[in-house]
Parts: structure tokens; C-alpha cells; sequence
């Protein structure tokens, strides 16, 4: 009885050791980070929309490398290596879309503090006997 009580306690242990070993091999491999890679490419075109090849061209820059990186990582089925280009690359092209929108912004606010300053002198000049 004890015996049969070991080699089934060895089959189940066996089991247990190849089931382990099968999930890990798949866990390994993972799957293809194709919601990472949609968002990261959608970060950079939202970038390029907001000017950043003027205004943030490193960063954006940046973004695409990792871009390209993340998709030859997938061909290679490295999906844990593309998903952190992918993540990379998103968060760059946010950079550079925030970047490009703030130098806009500061662009436009000195257009307009020179305007006013156009004004108050041609109210000063006008307003002189």
C-alpha cells in the first residue's frame, strides 16, 4: 500500500512539475502588447498633430525609435521587450505633445504681450497734447 501511495504521490508530483513548467513557458512568451502598441501610436500622431516635429522633435523623435523598436520586438516575439518600448514610446510622444502645445502656448502669449504693448503705445502717442 505504501508502494502504490508513493507512485501516485510521484505521478502527481510529476504532473504538478509539468503543468508548472508548460504555464511557465507560456507565461514567458506572453502575448503581443497590441493595446500598447495602438495607444503608442496614437500618442505620436496626436503629437505630430500638436506640432511636435517644431517644437519637441527630440522627444518625438524618441518616441518613434521606440516605436520601431516595440514592432521589431513583436515580429520577434519579445512581447514583454515591446511592451516596455511601446509604454516607453507612449509616454515620450505625450512628452512631446505637451511640450509642443506649452511652447504654442508661450508663443501666443508673447504675440499677445507684444500686442498690447503696441497699444498702450499708440494710446500713449494718441493720447498726448
Amino acid at each position: 500500500m505504501t508502494s502504490s501511495k508513493t507512485s501516485v504521490r510521484s505521478v502527481a508530483a510529476f504532473t504538478v512539475a509539468a503543468v508548472a513548467l508548460v504555464l511557465g513557458a507560456c507565461a514567458s512568451r506572453g502575448t503581443a502588447p497590441v493595446a500598447e502598441l495602438a495607444a503608442a501610436r496614437a500618442s505620436a500622431s496626436q503629437a505630430e498633430s500638436a506640432g511636435a516635429l517644431q517644437f519637441a522633435p527630440v522627444e518625438l523623435l524618441a518616441a518613434r525609435d521606440k516605436l520601431g523598436r516595440a514592432e521589431s520586438a513583436v515580429r520577434e516575439e519579445r512581447f514583454t521587450e515591446a511592451r516596455r518600448f511601446a509604454e516607453q514610446a507612449a509616454a515620450d510622444a505625450e512628452l512631446a505633445e505637451r511640450k509642443a502645445r506649452a511652447m504654442k502656448a508661450t508663443r501666443a502669449v508673447d504675440e499677445l504681450a507684444r500686442a498690447n504693448a503696441a497699444l498702450e503705445n499708440e494710446i500713449a502717442r494718441t493720447t498726448r497734447p
